[in-house]
C-alpha cells in the first residue's frame, strides 16, 4: 500500500533531468498539485485516555510517517477538540485528527480537507440507541436477543432493529415511530446538552416524532453514557439515549441489563471523527499522507497497540462520506446557542 521514498527520489531525478531549469518553476506551482513540500509538518490531537508519556505515545506513529515520507512529522497534544480546529487555522499544524464537529469547522472555517475517517470495529459512524424498561409501552413485538461483537455479549432489540440470534449492526435510522409513544411527563434521560449520542441526536429524533421535548417530557440529567443506562435499569427513567451499545459499559455493575434494558430505536448515523488536512499542503505529499496513514494500522502489531492507546480506533478509511459530517455539522448549528 505504501509508495516508496525511493521510487519517489526517482521519479523525481528523472523528472529534472527531463526539463531542466524550468523544474524549479513547475513544483512551486501550487495549482499544479506539485509544490515543494514543507521540510517539515505537525499533527494535532486530543488523545483518548490521559498518559503521562504522550510524546513517547505519539513517537510510533510521527516515525513511521516521518521515515515513509521523508520530512520531519511533529506530533502535539491539544488539550481539547476545538483546539486542533484553531491550530490548523493559525498553521501551528497542518493535520488534525479530530472529532466530527471540528472536522466541520475546520472544512467550513478554513478550507480544510477530510481525508479519511475514524473506524471502530468496522465502523465509522454509530447511531444514538433509545433505551426503555417498559418495552409493552414501545415495543410493537417481542424484543429478540442479538450479539453486540464489541464484546462478545448478546443484548435486547425490538421493532426489528436488529434480527433475532445474529450479529447486531447498530444502523440507525430505525423504529423511531416508537418515539411517538413517549407521553407526557415521561421521564427521559438525557446528557449534557453538548453530547450527539445522548442529547443532540435524540432530541431532534424526539422533535421530528411530533414531540415538544421541553414541554412533553420530564428530562432527568445524567453524565455519560453508563449512567444514562442505569437511569433506566434503575427505573429513574423509563427512555435514555445512549452512544451504540452502551449497555455494553455497564455488564460488570448490572449483569442482567440485556433482561431490564431493552434497545427500541436507532437515530440517524453519528459519523465519527478522523483526519484532516490544511489546503496549504501540495497535493501529492496530501494523497502519500492519506495512503499512509490508511495503511498504518496494518504496518506492524505496534502500530494497532498506538492506535488502540492513543485515539480508541481500530483503523482509518479513506471513504469519508462528507455526507454524514455535513450533516452533524446542521446538528451542531441548531444547538450552537
Amino acid at each position: 500500500m505504501r509508495k516508496s521514498i525511493a521510487a519517489v527520489g526517482v521519479l523525481a531525478a528523472a523528472t529534472l533531468a527531463l526539463t531542466g531549469c524550468g523544474a524549479a518553476e513547475s513544483t512551486a506551482d501550487s495549482t499544479s498539485g506539485d509544490a515543494a513540500w514543507p521540510e517539515e509538518i505537525t499533527i494535532s490531537l486530543v488523545p483518548s485516555t490521559e498518559n503521562a508519556d504522550l510524546a513517547e505515545a505519539l513517537e510510533p506513529l510521527t516515525s513511521y510517517l516521518s521515515d515513509e515520507l521523508g520530512i520531519t512529522v511533529n506530533g502535539v497534544v491539544a488539550d481539547n477538540y476545538a483546539a486542533t480546529v484553531e491550530a490548523l487555522g493559525a498553521d501551528q499544524a497542518q493535520v488534525i485528527i479530530t472529532d466530527a464537529g471540528s472536522l466541520y469547522h475546520s472544512i467550513n472555517q478554513y478550507d480544510a480537507k477530510l481525508i479519511l475517517r475514524d473506524v471502530r470495529f468496522g465502523a465509522s459512524s454509530y447511531a444514538s440507541v433509545a433505551f426503555t424498561n417498559n418495552p409493552d409501552k414501545y415495543c410493537d413485538d417481542e424484543p429478540v436477543m442479538a450479539t453486540y461483537a464489541a464484546n462478545d455479549v448478546a443484548l435486547s432489540y425490538c421493532n426489528g432493529i436488529e434480527e433475532a440470534d445474529a450479529a447486531a449492526t447498530g444502523t440507525g435510522a430505525a423504529g423511531l415511530d416508537a418515539l411517538k409513544s413517549i407521553d407526557a411527563g415521561t421521564k427521559v434521560a438525557l446528557q449534557a446538552a453538548t453530547s450527539p449520542a445522548g442529547y443532540q441526536y435524540p432530541i431532534v429524533a424526539m422533535q421530528d416524532a411530533g414531540l415538544d421535548t421541553d414541554a412533553d417530557i420530564t428530562q432527568v440529567p445524567v453524565e455519560g453514557n453508563n449512567n444514562a443506562v442505569l437511569a433506566v435499569y434503575n427505573g429513574d427513567a423509563e427512555v435514555s439515549f445512549g452512544y451504540w451499545d452502551a449497555r455494553s459499559s455497564v455488564l460488570e455493575e448490572a449483569p442482567d441489563v440485556a433482561d431490564k434494558v431493552v434497545a427500541f430505536a436507532y437515530t440517524d448515523m453519528i459519523p465519527n471523527g478522523g483526519v484532516a488536512v490544511s489546503s496549504s499542503l501540495p497535493d501529492d505529499l496530501v494523497a502519500q499522507l492519506t495512503e499512509l496513514m490508511d495503511g498504518y494500522v496494518d504496518s506492524s502489531e505496534e502500530a494497532k497497540q498506538v492506535m488502540s492507546d492513543l485515539v480508541s480506533l481500530t483503523d482509518w478509511t479513506a471513504e469519508t462520506d462528507q455526507d454524514e459530517i455535513d450533516r452533524y455539522g446542521e446538528i451542531l448549528q441548531k444547538f450552537a446557542n
